[in-house]
């Protein structure tokens, strides 16, 4: 016979005047139905908004220790309610081998249907990090544009070599050197050794 299934039950709630009691029912009822051998975590007055909480960063630790099979919630909003940093957490939780349930939105990627969750929340992850990608490139293509250089100059006119030259015998850094003429530390480096 396998062993039992090593599931962390999360629960949370965002004031200090509600309970966490009808949430921790549901997942232990549901986690002896299933013979699951369980641990609680939960967090009572902390935002789903806040990507840092005990209990949820008490959870993640657990699940990056190896110490549990699945991590199972009510309802997915109780993992977190920023996007991004739900995507963050479900994809460690996939990096880890970590298997995801949350009951009400039948989401269990033990199943074929919960892995098809999990490839729309990457395929949604990478169309994220394209669309980030394409603004960016569009705005340097418009700077450039608009005559602006971009980045800092890899080469020091002679009066800014000598200025850094002079920095440099004084005692300066290459660092404050850089800062001071607003270049690479590679750049002044090279200046100074020139």
């Amino acid at each position: 016979m396998s062993a039992p299934l090593r599931v962390a039950i999360y629960a949370r709630v965002s004031t200090t005047d509600q309970t966490l009691d009808p949430q921790l029912d549901v997942l232990r009822r549901h986690a002896h139905a299933r013979g699951w051998e369980h641990s609680e975590f939960t967090d009572h007055g902390h935002s789903g908004k806040k990507s840092s909480r005990p209990g949820l960063d008490a959870l993640l630790t657990a699940a990056r220790r190896r110490e549990v099979d699945a991590i199972a919630v009510v309802k997915l909003d109780r993992l977190g309610r920023s996007l991004v940093h739900l995507l963050a957490i479900l994809g460690e939780l996939e990096d880890l081998g970590v298997s995801f349930i949350s009951l009400d939105d039948g989401i269990d990627t033990q199943t074929a249907t919960g892995r098809l969750f999990m490839q729309i929340r990457g395929a949604f992850a990478e169309y994220e990090a394209a669309l980030i990608k394409e603004r960016t490139l569009a705005g340097l293509d418009a700077a450039r544009k608009r005559g602006k250089k971009l980045g800092r100059p890899r080469v020091m006119d002679t009066e800014k070599v000598a200025r850094a030259r002079r920095l440099k015998a004084s005692g300066r850094s290459v660092r404050y050197i850089a800062e001071m003429l607003d270049v690479s530390r590679a750049t002044a480096h090279r200046a100074v050794q020139g």
